[in-house]
């Protein structure tokens, strides 16, 4: 969630450019207007590999999570209450590739925004809404997989659609109500006037955010980050457990009763693998920003501006791995995207397709 203070800015000292790359001297982002923020102008080598690894980062993001929504809604086979928050999440982070991405790419390598100041808020707003709302999502999905691995035979019933629908509301309202109530009510400004009549360049885009909200967007990532880590914590020796149960169980002696719980163990442990996967990935690559944030808030925004950049885009582009993730472990999901980018789900019944067949 890019909420800049006053460290995070692209300010007359120092740019992301000055420390990557070797630049031409700067320009202005509007050269007939006074207080106008300095621009980047890169040589073309480095700008266009900016361009190119940013822009990656958006195609992937936007084609490879409108792949697992399509799939996952068009396939009835794939129709259950855990892939619902999974096309769910895939949504999020298919808007911020599509709202997100490509305006903080001209953004961080120009450094200039040229998007209008109504349109910088409501970027801010979407970054943070569409960040709480993926980490929501991956705190209920973790509890799913909980539930289903320690009592997979009961699991259908306890995990419902209905249940999935009110996680997908929650995660979405309040991660979209928190983050406009807090940049649209000016209540990131309160008691540092002086650093955001700082931040007012002509071409800049920074919304400062004030110490007490700093705290509490650090606690929103630390609590959810603590329930999954502990909840898959559990997953794993449940996991462990039921694995050790299985190589002591004779096939020849376990009833049909016990051999049929054993097969919906292994494939809900492998779901919780793979979406453990996920989390973790999102940890990891929004842990860095988060602490950053916090820290650098408390101790005078020492951050330089391109460290700031390099810990947004590493956030940016977890929007971006998940689709790989799902397409290395999940058979169905390689075999749905050939039906997809071959046309096939535009034949007559094709959503009955069933895609655990090889």
């Amino acid at each position: 969630m890019a909420t800049n203070d006053d460290s995070h800015l692209w300010d007359q000292d120092s740019t992301l450019s000055s420390e990557l790359f070797s630049a031409t001297p700067v320009q202005l982002c509007f050269e007939n207007q006074n207080g106008s923020c300095l621009r980047n102008s890169y040589s073309p080598g480095p700008r266009l590999i900016l361009y190119a690894v940013f822009g990656f980062g958006t195609v992937l993001a936007v084609c490879g999570n409108l792949l697992v929504m399509t799939s996952i809604l068009h396939f009835r086979q794939l129709h259950s209450p855990a892939n619902f928050l999974v096309a769910s999440l895939a949504c999020a982070d298919f808007l911020v590739g599509l709202t997100v991405m490509p305006f903080s790419t001209v953004r961080s390598v120009e450094s200039c925004w040229y998007f209008g100041d109504n349109y910088c808020k409501l970027h801010t707003c979407f970054d943070g809404s569409f960040c709480y709302s993926s980490m929501f999502h991956l705190c209920f999905i973790s509890v799913d997989r909980y539930i289903a691995v320690s009592d997979p035979l009961t699991y259908p019933m306890r995990v419902t659609t209905n249940i999935s629908g009110k996680c997908i509301t929650f995660s979405w309202l309040l991660s979209i109500i928190y983050s406009f109530f807090l940049f649209y009510s000016g209540a990131n400004e309160a008691g540092i006037e002086d650093v955001v009549s700082a931040l007012s360049y002509v071409g800049g885009c920074q919304m400062a955010v004030n110490q007490n909200w700093v705290l509490i967007n650090f606690l929103l990532f630390f609590i959810p980050t603590l329930v999954m880590i502990s909840v898959y914590s559990k997953i794993f020796l449940i996991a462990k457990e039921q694995a050790q149960k299985i190589e002591r169980m004779s096939e020849q002696t376990a009833k049909a009763s016990d051999r049929y719980k054993d097969r919906v163990t292994k494939r809900e442990r492998k779901a919780a693998k793979t979406l453990g996967i996920a989390v973790a990935a999102f940890l990891l690559s929004w842990l860095p920003y988060f602490i950053d944030s916090f820290i650098d808030a408390f101790l005078g925004f020492i951050t330089p501006s391109y460290t700031f950049e390099i810990l947004l885009w590493i956030g940016y582009y977890n929007s971006a791995m998940n689709p790989l993730i799902y397409d290395f472990f999940y058979p169905w999901f390689r075999k749905a995207i050939r039906m997809i980018v071959t046309g096939r789900i535009l034949r007559e019944n094709s959503s009955a397709t069933n895609l655990f067949l090889q």
